[in-house]
């Protein structure tokens, strides 16, 4: 598996578990695009090292985009009352370091990745 550090992906990969599971959609389906996602960023940080500090994010990015094709919106902004409804986005852009999930609506932090629960 190259000089990846398996750490990183089990980080990645238990964050954004985490996050689906307190949204209640950690079914089969979204575990296994999860599962995707972290091969296809092992692979991609292997080819660039120094991007290992944006992986968790891309992950959930990667998943959120999968759910989205299959089945819907995910994970949506539970913090606005009025409007339409609407989903949350990592923050930064490109995953991190330290990503967060942003309404797309307001613009607030909503949580930090892998913290879905408690907010």
């Amino acid at each position: 598996m190259g000089s990846v550090d398996d750490a990183l992906y089990f980080d990645a990969r238990a964050r954004v578990l985490a996050d689906l599971q307190a949204r209640r959609v950690a079914t089969r389906e979204a575990v296994s695009a999860l599962e995707d996602a972290c091969a296809s960023r092992r692979w991609w940080a292997e080819q660039w090292p120094e991007g290992e500090v944006y992986v968790a994010g891309l992950v959930a990015q990667d998943v959120q985009d999968a759910l989205f094709e299959h089945s819907g919106r995910w994970p949506l902004c539970l913090s606005c009352q009025d409007g339409p409804v609407h989903s949350l986005y990592i923050q930064p852009d490109l995953g991190g370091p330290d990503p967060v999930w942003v309404c797309e609506e307001t613009g607030r932090v909503v949580a930090a990745l892998g913290h879905l629960g408690e907010s």
